[in-house]
């Protein structure tokens, strides 16, 4: 394969030449990683506070999701524009732009009196965030060159990626019982300002030079197009698969995408040029990531349930039992930092889809009987272990060889295919559990759903967990071919533009 593509020609003045490390890279890593964790933290602690926002605001139970949703949309429709516009404006100016407008956000998220004033100031996160995140992983991509450092800041992004959830129900349960809700929004403003006060030295500036054009066709249908399927996802979730709304926001995203891709086509400045997700390896990690999505975000939801509405935990000892997750993959993401300059990624990974899908497996166990030490604890340990070895290798091999021109949009590509097949998976998972519930409420004649009858629910979604797992490791075995020898090649090449 080849190493970079040819559109790889960017320069910033202010960054070394040739192969010449950045002597700041470190630093700016953890930089980005303050980043990461923020935007992390802030998809999965909102998920802990909503009981007690919806009572403070007066939110009716139909209208609670646009806390959350309000978010996704904006995020997952902007994300490909956002990760465009890190490319060309600059990824350390657009990375500070979006930790300055998300801690603004967010702090007027946490000061919402009114339920208005908080779907306005969600929506508004998604805005910066779409920013944010592409930014933060592109950033990553050129500004470690070598394979095996390149591979260890991959290790961070995938440790705080993958257990950054986790942490993030501890958080917000601790914010919630010992505070208030609103903290779990303003707690993002001291760490958005920190970290916009080490980005200013630490960060090196980079960007696109050459044809820097924008794709205003592109940037509307993709924007339009994802907008409608994330709408039509999070419709699905009240109105079913077969509503009249879902259908027709699924319908209209299918055709505007279809229109976008004929558009990057023709297109001199494409939005997304097409190259990046059709290289065999790149487009297989996105579609591999797009099926992890699926399959494994739901978990928290359906573990979270099991842990208070059959074991009766409070939620803050809920989100503490999750921290074993959070450690797992923080030690198996620094395993595969190691292993993937050795091995290459597509072993590596393949190993963290077999343990992620034993330990989803073990989840069929699952009983109104089952305790937290013997039937829950292994699955969380096995699948975390799994996990950080999927995320890094997926990682890298997302942004490998791209090329410091693209590297935005391509970040932008996997943080998309990532919200979408999480959105999906929500909302397609869910209305499996809450079917199967329902029918093993009719088969043994109960007034109310039992812990029984959850547990029904929640086993059946896992094993529709533990096949989207297995068809994600398929793709990733099937269609991801690169070796260390080509991450090695690559470290010969200058990546200049970092």
């Amino acid at each position: 394969m080849t190493a970079t593509d040819p559109a790889a020609t960017s320069a910033a003045a202010a960054a070394p030449t040739g192969l010449e490390p950045d002597p700041l890279r470190w630093k700016a890593l953890i930089v980005i990683a303050i980043a990461q964790l923020m935007v992390v933290l802030d998809a999965s602690i909102v998920n802990i506070a909503l009981p007690s926002i919806q009572a403070d605001l007066g939110i009716s139970d139909t209208d609670r999701q646009w806390a959350i949703t309000a978010y996704t949309l904006a995020f997952g429709s902007l994300l490909l524009l956002g990760g465009r516009i890190a490319d060309f404006a600059g990824r350390k100016r657009v990375f500070i732009i979006g930790l300055i407008g998300f801690a603004g956000a967010s702090a007027l998220a946490g000061l919402a009196t009114t339920q208005g004033l908080l779907f306005a100031a969600r929506g508004l996160q998604g805005v910066f965030a779409a920013l944010l995140a592409p930014a933060a992983l592109s950033l990553i991509s050129v500004t470690f060159t070598d394979s095996k450092e390149r591979a260890k800041a991959f290790g961070v992004y995938g440790a705080l990626s993958g257990g950054g959830a986790a942490i993030g129900l501890v958080v917000g349960g601790i914010l919630t019982q010992y505070a208030s809700w609103h903290w779990t929004m303003l707690i993002n403003v001291p760490i958005a300002l920190i970290a916009v006060l080490l980005a200013i030295p630490y960060v090196r500036e980079s960007r696109a030079h050459g044809n820097t054009k924008y794709d205003i066709p592109g940037a509307i249908t993709a924007t339009f197009g994802l907008f409608c399927l994330v709408f039509g996802i999070s419709k699905s979730e009240t109105d079913g698969w077969n509503g009249t709304t879902t259908m027709t926001f699924l319908a209209i995203s299918v055709v505007m995408l279809f229109v976008f891709l004929f558009i990057e086509y023709r297109s001199t400045h494409p939005l997304l040029p097409l190259k990046i997700v059709l290289e065999r390896n790149r487009g297989g990690a996105f579609l591999a990531s797009f099926f992890v999505g699926i399959g494994m975000f739901s978990m928290f939801l359906f573990i979270s349930y099991f842990f208070q509405a059959v074991l009766l935990y409070s939620p803050l000892t809920s989100g503490l039992l999750f921290l074993p997750f959070s450690a797992g993959v923080i030690v198996s993401a620094g395993i595969a930092s190691q292993l993937l300059p050795r091995f290459g990624p597509r072993w590596v990974t393949f190993t963290g889809f077999i343990l992620a899908i034993i330990g989803m497996a073990l989840y069929l166990r699952m009983t109104a009987e089952t305790t937290y030490v013997s039937g829950i604890l292994p699955s969380i340990i096995i699948m975390s272990l799994g996990m950080g070895l999927i995320f890094v290798p997926l990682s890298a091999t997302a942004l490998f060889g791209v090329g410091d021109h693209d590297a935005g949009v391509a970040s932008a590509v996997l943080n998309t295919s990532q919200q979408i097949g999480g959105s999906i998976g929500i909302a397609f998972l869910n209305t499996i559990a809450a079917g199967a519930t329902a029918a093993f409420v009719v088969a043994n004649n109960l007034q109310a759903p039992s812990a029984e009858a959850l547990v029904e629910g929640f086993t059946t979604a896992f094993m529709w967990s533990v096949a989207i797992m297995i068809v994600a490791a398929i793709v990733w075995i099937t269609l991801v071919r690169m070796s260390k020898d080509d991450m090695a090649a690559n470290d010969a090449v200058p990546s200049t533009g970092h």
